[in-house]
């Protein structure tokens, strides 16, 4: 009797909407995917040593042959050898081709679908593309092994030649202090004999990357991280499983919506995940084409940030859904106890050319706060808008920020990571970022530039000296208020002590109307521009 491995157990955190579950919202559930519905992946872990591979791979059984199984390759070896004399030409685009379409899916990758250094990687190769300063990236073709035990991946052949390559996959790369935190991983070519032997094989490419260094700022998790992920990996349409170093739970919490649009299969933990998973190619490493931007002439379809949009759209749809099913539902139990309006019961309707545009305003704490937010919210209620506070923190769901702010018409907030939400809004919208004293710079590289790509009318206020909270602190004609510029010359650690960490804001309400009131037309404008539904 053949003794097969243990099977590997999963456990698969979901959120999962199935004909008569009962609508409660529930963070994470365990449960096994079974069934018919819809499932969302948040969280995905391994736990034992056994043999399973999920649904990305297969166990590699025990190599005792039955009598049975040798009968039966018997067979198919006639078969076959019948089949290359009858139909020669056939045969060979048979046994080329597999239904997954891996190979035609390892080609594209390895080109990247752009000329430049390996943009041609054959099989049994490996090449390393050093040219951006942002960022390393490596393609292995052939027979990829994952050792984590020794932070490498094996690309197993007969060529007797030694080559190995090292890469750090994150895309700060300038950064040498960052970077030094990043584990590095080997790339090296073994013989069959010094290789390890593979307990699960999967038939799509894998993607490695890093979940360290920034990740914890929203910026950096978008700019460092998912975006290029979505430039690296988006045009194998679902086929690849991303490999994970300095893996975090609350990451793939936080993004699971995100990444199962990108991968069909559960992530591999590099680090904690001892057994061998064997690929058809490699990818080690993330391209990044600038701040939080998506250059159509450098990906394999042409994708845009637009493209990238429309993800995030696939992404929450469903989780959306869900909460405003939830909120109908609560709101028909409080109609009931009389504490709410019939209208509130009805589905939410289009927005008519009559109704306020809605403004959001994505409030701080800590440094960089509007002192005078309230008297900022009436100020734009006054000028016409239905405006919503937000006050987003760590343990903020994700879609929860994105349904607000994609429904929003504007958004008004200061310079600093949370800015990375204009993401979230839809192109034609007002975006609107306080500057505080000192930021000029990265206000308008980081987020105006970024936010004009994506087709949002960019409004950068750039606060006056008396509107900063250090005119408090530093006499009239002081260099922090009258040369920004000169004062960051002192280096990073300076701009950062004296304009991010201790700086607030209390807007002229005077010269902020004006923006207000320009938004407010810009945005009437556009609707009166847009056709009506017919009835």
């Amino acid at each position: 009797m053949v003794q097969q491995q243990p099977q590997q157990q999963h456990r698969i955190y979901i959120l999962q909407f199935r004909k008569g579950e009962p609508e409660q919202e529930v963070a994470c559930k365990v449960s096994q995917a079974k069934g018919a519905g819809r499932r969302v992946m948040y969280y995905y872990q391994d736990y034992g040593g056994g043999g399973g591979g999920g649904k990305s791979g297969k166990t590699v059984q025990s190599r005792a042959l039955s009598l049975r199984r040798i009968l039966a390759m018997l067979l198919l070896s006639l078969l076959c050898v019948g089949t290359l004399f009858v139909a020669p030409v056939s045969f060979l685009s048979f046994v080329h081709t597999d239904d997954g379409g891996a190979e035609a899916a390892a080609a594209t990758a390895a080109r990247g679908g752009v000329s430049g250094p390996c943009s041609a990687v054959g099989n049994d190769s490996l090449c390393c593309d050093r040219s951006s300063e942002r960022a390393d990236i490596c393609f292995a073709r052939g027979d990829l092994r994952m050792h984590s035990a020794s932070a490498s991946f094996q690309l197993v052949s007969g060529n007797s030649t030694a080559e190995e390559e090292r890469i750090r996959p994150y895309t700060r790369k300038w950064e040498a202090n960052v970077m030094a935190t990043i584990d590095e991983v080997r790339l090296r070519r073994v013989s069959p004999g010094d290789a390890a032997r593979c307990d699960v094989r999967h038939d799509v490419p894998a993607v490695l990357f890093s979940t360290g260094g920034y990740t914890g700022n929203v910026y950096h998790e978008f700019n460092d991280g998912i975006l290029p992920l979505f430039v690296t990996a988006n045009h194998l349409r679902r086929r690849v499983v991303f490999v994970i170093l300095e893996y975090h739970d609350w990451w793939i919490t936080k993004y699971g919506d995100v990444v199962s649009q990108l991968s069909a299969f559960p992530p591999i933990d590099f680090t904690a995940d001892r057994r061998v998973h064997c690929f058809p190619e490699v990818i080690a490493g993330l391209r990044i084409h600038g701040e939080l931007t998506v250059d159509p002439a450098k990906t394999p379809e042409g994708k845009s940030i637009g493209d990238f949009r429309r993800l995030l759209d696939d992404a929450y749809r469903g989780r959306i859904e869900f909460l405003e099913r939830l909120e109908r539902r609560t709101a028909r139990k409080r109609h009931r106890r009389g504490t709410v309006p019939r209208a509130q019961l009805a589905p939410p309707r289009h927005t008519s050319i009559q109704e306020r545009p809605r403004l959001v305003i994505v409030s701080r704490t800590g440094s960089r706060v509007i002192e005078n937010e309230a008297d900022v919210a009436a100020l734009a209620a006054d000028v016409g808008f239905d405006v919503r506070v937000i006050r987003p923190d760590r343990t903020t769901e994700l879609c929860k920020i994105y349904r607000e702010l994609n429904a929003s018409d504007a958004m008004v907030g200061v310079h600093g990571a949370a800015m990375t939400h204009f993401l979230f809004m839809r192109p034609g919208k007002v975006f609107i970022q306080v500057v505080p004293l000192g930021t000029d710079w990265a206000a308008g590289a980081y987020y105006g530039e970024p936010a004009a790509r994506l087709g949002l009318r960019y409004v950068g206020y750039k606060i006056l000296p008396e509107e900063s909270s250090l005119s408090r602190e530093y006499p009239t004609g002081d260099p922090v208020l009258t040369d920004p510029a000169g004062v960051a010359q002192r280096g990073w650690d300076v701009t950062k002590k004296v304009y991010l960490d201790r700086q607030n804001v209390r807007l002229d309400l005077a010269r902020f109307r004006e923006e207000l009131v320009r938004a407010h037309q810009y945005l009437a404008a556009g609707r009166r521009r847009r056709p009506r539904a017919s009835v």
